[in-house]
């Protein structure tokens, strides 16, 4: 990460603890009083990403993912796989036992 896209990213996050509205102004009214220089165009971008986005929200449910609770019909599929696991091992194990039967070995 650059260290103005770093910069814009904790300004916001600044505005976002002191439950001020995320602007493109605000945050370059903070990378000035943190003596930050970065590009003109960062910290607009920055603001127009996040602003359909609860920065506070995001932040919490980081670790939450989207599909957390599985649907109905999704525990039956995983079930499903589990069942033909032995059947994938067996055929793996034949296999190997194929290449060991191609009629040399390493140290022939």
């Amino acid at each position: 990460m650059d260290t103005s896209e770093q910069a814009c990213v904790y300004a916001a996050l600044i505005l976002a603890d002191d439950d001020v509205a995320i602007t493109g102004e605000k945050i370059q009214t903070i990378l000035k009083a943190a003596k930050v220089d970065v590009e003109p165009f960062w910290p607009g971008l920055f603001a127009k990403a996040l602003e359909s986005c609860n920065v506070k929200e995001l932040i919490t449910n980081v670790g939450s993912g989207v599909g957390a609770a599985p649907a109905p019909g999704a525990a039956a599929a995983a079930a499903a796989p589990a069942a033909d696991a032995p059947k994938k091992e067996e055929k793996k194990e034949e296999s190997e036992e194929e290449d060991d039967d191609m009629g040399f070995g390493l140290f022939d």
